[in-house]
């Protein structure tokens, strides 16, 4: 499959603030999102899918609840704007990255071959489901910031270590074990049409990382086609090594890239009621300004990075969450969402707003262009 370059949003939390009154404005005038980002030039939409994001009582979860529906009825929207679009399966109930990957209420218990035909037959249903909507989507990620493994406690991998970002791998069985599960999930993706199968770890600028990791995965014969890589300024090293890991992962694997999460901020203003995740200390000694213009010359960078990788590779970058607004009642977890994640803290609301590309009430900041090649 032949895809055009990525400049890519992902706006999963969009049903969630639009429900709380969120509206975004061009140009002064208010107009659907998807319209927006793509006169900016926002070309792919990523969705990410959560198996049940609601506790035994029909709670809900938050953080956009971002259950097969609702990814359904955005991926229609994105594609009404012309948008390609990329689906980024967690394998859980709510968020994974590199410190939990919780397995779904409802999956617990199997293991092995079991486990392995549930995450190839849940992939299966959810594409099938996917067609059927005709918003069959252009590239598949089989798991989130999986650097640790996926489905704990089956499919946790040793950790690296986190000094020099190198794999230990002291324990070729438990790679075999998310190997065996990560191709489910693939099979399940092969099968169902053309999509490419992406596969996706934090800390872009950590190179003995991706290698220790991708040669684990490459000897065990793990199909996929494109390399994703998070890559925040402020905790994943310099873009000089983002770009350097970039190069040889390039030359080493021969995989497309794609830095799949990436944010900088506009402002270190807090909106009244949103604790922030970027701070005033986050920015020391950081190269670029935090403001609007400080975010557009850090897109400029960062799509410079990945153009120059060797043979073409580097396929283009997403952008995390641009247009979640600060409406009352956003939050990334309820009390319900923490409790399943073991990830209970004190602050709640939307922690990302001034990493936006939309200022607090919606209006598309001038970085927005930047996102789409501008």
């Amino acid at each position: 499959m032949s895809l055009p370059p990525i400049r890519g949003a992902d706006v999963s939390m969009t049903a969630e603030i639009e429900e709380r009154g969120a509206a975004f404005r061009s140009g002064g005038a208010e107009r659907d999102l998807f319209e927006i980002l793509e006169s900016n030039g926002v070309n792919w939409i990523r969705l990410r899918l959560w198996v049940d994001p609601r506790d035994e009582t029909g709670e809900p979860y938050m953080g956009g609840t971002n259950d097969l529906d609702t990814t359904i009825a955005l991926a229609r929207r994105a594609r009404a704007a012309g948008q390609r679009l990329l689906l980024d399966l967690h394998y859980s109930d709510f968020w994974t990255d590199p410190k939990k990957q919780s397995t779904p209420k409802a999956w617990r218990g199997l293991t092995g071959a079991d486990l392995q035909a549930r995450v190839h037959d849940w992939t299966a249903e959810v594409l099938a489901a996917m067609s059927a909507a005709d918003v069959y989507p252009d590239m598949v990620q089989v798991g989130n910031e999986i650097t640790n493994g996926m489905l704990w406690p089956e499919g946790r991998t040793p950790k690296f270590l986190d000094a020099e970002r190198r794999f230990d791998g002291e324990d070729p069985a438990a790679f075999d074990r998310l190997t065996g599960l990560l191709q489910a999930g693939a099979a399940a993706v092969r099968e169902s049409g053309g999509a490419q199968v992406m596969v996706h770890l934090d800390f872009g600028g950590a190179n003995e990382l991706y290698r220790g990791w991708f040669d684990q995965a490459t000897v065990r014969g793990l199909d996929f086609d494109v390399i994703g890589l998070s890559y925040y300024p402020y905790w994943h090293s310099t873009l000089e090594d983002l770009g350097a890991n970039l190069n040889d992962l390039a030359l080493r694997y021969g995989k497309g890239l794609v830095v799949v999460e990436t944010a900088f901020a506009w402002t270190t203003a807090q909106p009244e009621g949103h604790h922030q995740v970027f701070t005033a200390k986050l920015a020391e000694g950081l190269p670029w300004e935090v403001s609007p213009e400080g975010q557009t010359a850090f897109l400029r960078d960062l799509y410079a990075t990945v153009a120059a990788v060797p043979n073409g590779l580097g396929l283009g970058i997403v952008y995390w969450e641009p247009a979640w607004l600060p409406v009352a009642g956003t939050t990334w977890a309820s009390r319900a969402g923490m409790e399943y994640g073991d990830d209970v803290l004190d602050e709640a609301g939307n922690s990302w707003a001034n990493q936006g590309l939309f200022d607090f009430d919606g209006d598309a900041l001038p970085s927005l262009r930047a996102l789409g090649g501008a």
